[in-house]
């Protein structure tokens, strides 16, 4: 009988627990609350504390007051330019309003998916309407906060406030770049064979010009050398001719030792002339042109 009453004991104080556990509960710190009658809310908890609700046919929906981060998979977005790009974006958010984020998605998951599809149509949108390199410039952050701007008013709906919407990785597909990589090398092939070709004429060009420029001046400078040899050539005729009409004695040695000189350095070293020959007349007469004993019958003989 005592076993059959401690087992009643227990079974009612189960019971009792039970009933407890149905009619309080305890909203933590950044927690929100949702009391449900029969499927219908009733009551939105914000209050940190501990709640009393009906037993059976009250039901509390617990959602997190923290901010939420929602990575979509990668997609691939058309721009304005018709570039492909692999975009992948980082969103946060926060269940500010849990009766209407009850009301429109019910769960945590499903509001996840709902606001995936926001930010791929956002994106996808605000995306078409700019070029690339746009994303490559200080107007990348205007871009975001456009869609951010955008996914905040439409996310509303669902009770969630979105703080933030950042383009993570914004890239090419592995074969575009490779097709736009290929395409770079031969242009940078082919202006590197255009400025070989022009590095090229202007070469032609400076020599062309370097070797008119030698022309001009070795021509200047023979006219030039030979005018003024031909004006020493004349002042030295010119000092000759006084020379001559002071000493005609002395002209006439001169010029014959120019003509000994002319002779011994561009010939022998021997040189062969008749006794009777004019040049030797200084060797038998001297400078002032007396004929020495010896050359008196040579001279004799030579006169008819």
């Amino acid at each position: 009988m005592s076993a059959r009453a401690g087992f009643l004991a227990l079974a009612l104080l189960a019971v009792f627990g039970w009933i407890v556990s149905q009619t309080f509960f305890i909203v933590q710190q950044a927690q929100q609350a949702l009391v449900v009658r029969l499927g219908k809310p009733v009551e939105t908890l914000a209050e940190p504390g501990l709640y009393v609700k009906y037993p059976f046919i009250d039901s509390a929906v617990f959602y997190d007051e923290h901010l939420l981060s929602l990575q979509p998979p990668l997609d691939q977005i058309i721009l304005g330019d018709q570039k492909r790009i692999e975009v992948v974006t980082l969103t946060h958010f926060r269940i500010n309003n849990p009766l209407k984020f009850y009301q429109s998605v019910g769960t945590e998951e499903q509001a996840r998916a709902n606001l995936s599809q926001i930010v791929s149509s956002t994106v996808r949108k605000q995306l078409g309407k700019v070029a690339l390199p746009a994303l490559l410039t200080q107007e990348r952050d205007k871009i975001t906060d456009g869609i951010r701007d955008e996914v905040a008013k439409q996310a509303s709906a669902l009770g969630v406030d979105v703080t933030d919407v950042r383009i993570l990785r914004a890239e090419l597909p592995a074969e575009t770049s490779q097709a736009i990589y290929e395409r770079m090398t031969s242009e940078r092939v082919r202006e590197a064979k255009e400025l070989r070709a022009q590095g090229f004429e202007w070469a032609q060009e400076i020599r062309s010009k370097a070797d008119l420029d030698r022309s001009v001046l070795l021509s200047d400078a023979l006219r030039t050398s030979e005018t003024e040899r031909g004006a020493a050539d004349a002042e030295a005729n010119r000092i000759a001719v006084a020379a001559y009409g002071q000493n005609p004695g002395f002209y006439d040695l001169y010029r014959t030792l120019q003509v000994y000189r002319s002779a011994l350095t561009q010939g022998s070293p021997t040189f062969v002339l008749a006794p009777s020959n004019e040049l030797m007349k200084y060797f038998d007469a001297g400078p002032n042109g007396r004929k020495s004993p010896a050359s008196a019958p040579v001279a004799s003989e030579k006169q008819p």
